[in-house]
């Protein structure tokens, strides 16, 4: 009964309110993101399957047994086939080369195929592909070769009828473009058409479907051989599977960083609590109470604050999810699956964690307590759980942030930052002070004066506190600004006049009237870049197969690269080692060409300034040498090579050239005419893709903008904690002061400009440590410029300065309206 009443105490006293509210937005944070994180992925891990049009997917480079394919069958699993290749079709007097895919009657598994009945037309969905005797097209096929769906079209020794629009396939991923127009045709119709010889280069796809206990036993025993691999929603949709990648971690940081604030939250108001109740402990003591007793005593009631928090928290948690989950709800539009008690177990662990490791050194210190302390009075009892809370408070965060990473050097950089820009802090503010008391001397009020001789008097824990303050709204001015950042970035890269076509197979005769024709429709083009196809074969003397394993892995080695050549540097290009061409020389007369190298394929083959370099172009062999290393901007949808050469100086290799193109959508029919006058060039279409990228942006956005919301909160918590704790520090003095006649305006006035002071002096440190991490976060993180936010140092300092003084305005008006009597009493 007594723990039950000390707690109702403690609740009256405000101790106990604002650690239940510190700990019930520990568990909500928590507990919404991750439950955000996991129900988001089960989710993405159905849309795979769309996106894979299979459970599974079994990618080879040959026919795999039949007796396999039956084996699957008898387990009850559904199999479909998929035979891609390219090849020519022919239609009258024109031929075209497509990306032909040819799909068993059952394609696709999951997902949907989309088809139409007219060209640049938006696609219907269709429960199965061609009939035999069909083939479909997409609309850069019918505009080449000049014929209407319904014709017929000869592919090898079989002829066809093109009778509807391909419009999108559910496992067709961006990469797929570059092959050019797109044809689907019925597997039963392959054999006929005799275009699939030995020697031919073909991709077989077997897709799977079933039950997931069948289809992951079918998996695991199935014999995987050579050029046969099981792939993954990752390898058919890089660019979702990152976005989402980076948004989980993101998110996940943001709701560390909540718990980190509550977690001083909660060390603020257990010091507090600590300090208010060294009497009553001393009185328990002097009564025959043990240490023991005394100390599972205040433990209880801090888990009882916690059972209560972590209803209201789990259920707020629940609310954050939800509200994550409809952020994104055109984002994944997939049936979620059911949320799980695993996020909310995290969330309470995290929680019980975190108010252990802060709030237990106040409790150790109270047990500690002597007797005596009634008759001395003495207020620096429990000043030694200060340094020992900090410590283990910050060692719970750190093993909190490396649990949700599992990151060591991303926990070490964020705990290591935070500990250097406190005591940074620390020390700014004591010296501010010190600069601010000699001015005040020249003050005429009295109410000033004292307000800055109060506050250079309590410097040492005026300055952890401005710290604090400081350190918790610079953490949500820098996910604001970086939120910001990030937005303004993607908006950019992602404009709406980004190019939404590519022109490849560019052949040299048409740059000239592909120019003409872009100038008299008035399409705004990127230009047209010169492009030769060639293989990477030997770095530094030493041939692809005796490289180390790790580069020989690289990404870049097993296949064709395109290679160009350009006398500027591109305007989506920054040098960053190394000379341009001007600054070469003579550079006709070496004997190795200079080449310029894409950074990240620099760094991933270990590739440095003079690294030779041997390339195959055409069966032809080429000497270069590493002349210099750029960054480039590859979002930016305008043609970039990883390899840049000197002017004009591959023009003895077999090319070709590339372009790219902006095209609104009600001028789509336009390129019907460029087509008909281009008929050799390939059109590749990304506008869909950007349209999913922005997509994603957007709502991604508003998914960090709840987490935000989270942080805000969390940070006037700690603001509150951080007031509440100096209030105890100013009840003396103000009984002093109210016995000396001071009136409660003047007593007001000192205490909201002290306030309104030290919150300026927050903000101005939040400003600049937000605009350091900032831009830390954009050059090493995002590759970008650092862009100085300067704007924001006086809306910080002004928004410091109000937040303290509101909040005291709010919540001082017990600390004036009490008696000298009663302020004494209250100690």
């Amino acid at each position: 009964m007594l723990v039950v009443k000390q707690f109702f105490r403690g609740w009256r006293g405000g101790e106990f309110s604002l650690l239940w509210v510190a700990l019930v937005l520990a568990v909500a944070s928590v507990s919404g993101v991750a439950g955000f994180a996991e129900r988001l992925e089960g989710a993405m891990q159905d849309r795979s399957r769309d996106f894979l049009a299979a459970d599974q997917v079994l990618r080879s480079s040959r026919p795999i047994d039949a007796v396999q394919l039956d084996a699957a069958t008898s387990e009850g699993l559904d199999v479909a086939r998929i035979v891609s290749f390219r090849s020519m079709v022919f239609a009258e007097e024109k031929m075209l080369l497509v990306a032909l895919r040819a799909a068993s009657d059952n394609y696709p598994l999951r997902g949907e195929l989309k088809a139409a009945a007219n060209v640049f037309t938006d696609g219907e969905a269709v429960s199965n592909g061609p009939a035999p005797g069909e083939i479909w097209l997409d609309s850069r096929a019918f505009a080449q070769l000049g014929i209407s769906p319904g014709a017929s079209v000869d592919v090898g020794e079989r002829q066809l009828r093109a009778s509807r629009v391909l419009v999108e396939e559910p496992d067709r991923n961006s990469a797929l473009n570059i092959y050019g127009p797109r044809a689907l045709m019925n597997l039963q119709d392959l054999a006929s058409t005799e275009v699939v010889q030995t020697g031919s280069v073909v991709n077989y796809r077997y897709l799977f479907a079933g039950g997931s206990a069948d289809l992951q036993q079918y998996v695991a025993a199935f014999p995987l051989g050579v050029g046969q691999k099981w792939l993954s929603v990752e390898e058919n949709q890089p660019a979702m599977a990152d976005t989402l990648k980076r948004a989980r971690s993101y998110l996940l940081l943001a709701a560390s960083l909540a718990l980190a604030l509550s977690g001083a939250a909660i060390a603020l108001t257990a010091q507090r609590y600590g300090q208010r109740n060294l009497d009553a402990v001393a009185l328990m003591k002097t009564l025959g109470a043990s240490r023991a007793r005394i100390f599972w005593h205040y433990l209880c009631q801090l888990l009882l604050v916690f059972v209560l928090a972590a209803m209201v928290g789990g259920l707020l948690g629940e609310l954050v999810q939800n509200l994550l989950l409809g952020s994104l709800a055109e984002l994944v539009d997939a049936d979620l699956p059911p949320s799980t008690f695993r996020p909310f177990i995290t969330a309470l662990l995290s929680a019980l964690f975190c108010l252990l490791s802060f709030a237990m050194p106040p409790i150790i210190e109270l047990s500690r307590v002597s007797p005596l302390h009634v008759l001395r009075r003495r207020q620096d009892a429990a000043a030694g759980s200060v340094i020992s809370s900090l410590l283990l408070g910050f060692a719970c965060i750190a093993i909190l942030m490396f649990w949700y990473s599992r990151d060591v050097l991303l926990t070490a950089a964020v705990m290591l930052g935070a500990a250097l820009l406190l005591l940074l802090s620390v020390v700014v503010v004591v010296l501010m002070l010190a600069l601010i008391r000699r001015v005040s001397q020249r003050l005429p009020g009295s109410g000033q004066r004292l307000a800055v001789s109060g506050m250079y008097r309590r410097r040492y824990s005026n300055a952890f506190q401005a710290g604090g303050i400081g350190l918790a709204l610079m953490v949500l001015l820098s996910l604001a600004m970086l939120r910001q950042v990030l937005l303004k970035d993607w908006q950019q890269q992602l404009a709406e006049d980004t190019p939404n076509y590519f022109l490849v197979n560019v052949a040299a005769q048409e740059v000239t009237p592909l120019r003409e024709f872009f100038d008299e429709q008035g399409v705004r083009s990127e230009g047209v870049y010169p492009m030769v196809r060639g293989r990477l074969t030997a770095i530094d003397g030493q041939p692809m197969a005796e490289l180390d394993e790790d580069r020989q892995r690289h990404e870049s080695l097993d296949r064709e690269l395109n290679l160009s050549w350009a006398e500027e540097l591109g305007r989506d290009n920054t040098l960053l080692e190394g000379l341009w061409w001007p600054q070469l020389g003579a550079w006709q007369s070496r004997s190795r060409l200079p080449v310029s190298v894409e950074e990240e394929l620099a760094s991933g083959l270990r590739l440095t300034l003079g690294t030779p370099l041997q390339f195959n172009i055409g069966g032809q062999l080429l000497e270069a040498e590493v002349s210099s290393i750029r960054s480039l901007n590859w979002a930016s949808m305008r043609p970039n090579f990883y390899f840049v050469f000197p002017p004009n100086s591959l023009e003895n290799f077999a090319g070709s050239y590339i372009s790219s193109f902006y095209l609104p959508e009600e001028q789509r029919q336009l390129l019907v005419d460029l087509l008909a006058r281009f008929p050799t060039m390939t059109l590749i279409e990304v506008g869909a893709l950007l349209e999913q990228i922005q997509g994603v942006v957007g709502q991604l956005t508003s998914a960090i903008a709840v987490v935000l919301w989270l942080v805000l909160v969390c940070a006037l918590l700690i603001t509150v904690a951080n007031v509440q704790l100096s209030f105890a520090l100013r009840k003396k003095e103000n009984a002093l002061l109210r016995s000396l006649g001071a009136s409660n305006r003047f007593l007001r006035r000192v205490l909201l400009g002290e306030f309104a002071l030290l919150g300026a002096l927050a903000g101005t440190l939040s400003a600049v440590g937000a605009n350091i991490c900032v831009a830390a976060v954009q050059y090493w993180a995002l590759s970008m410029s650092p862009v100085w936010y300067w704007q924001m140092l006086p809306i910080a300092v002004l928004i410091g300065g109000l937040l303290l003084a509101g909040l005291v305005w709010l919540t001082s008006r017990q600390l004036l309206i009490s008696s000298p009597l009663q302020l004494l009493r209250s100690e």
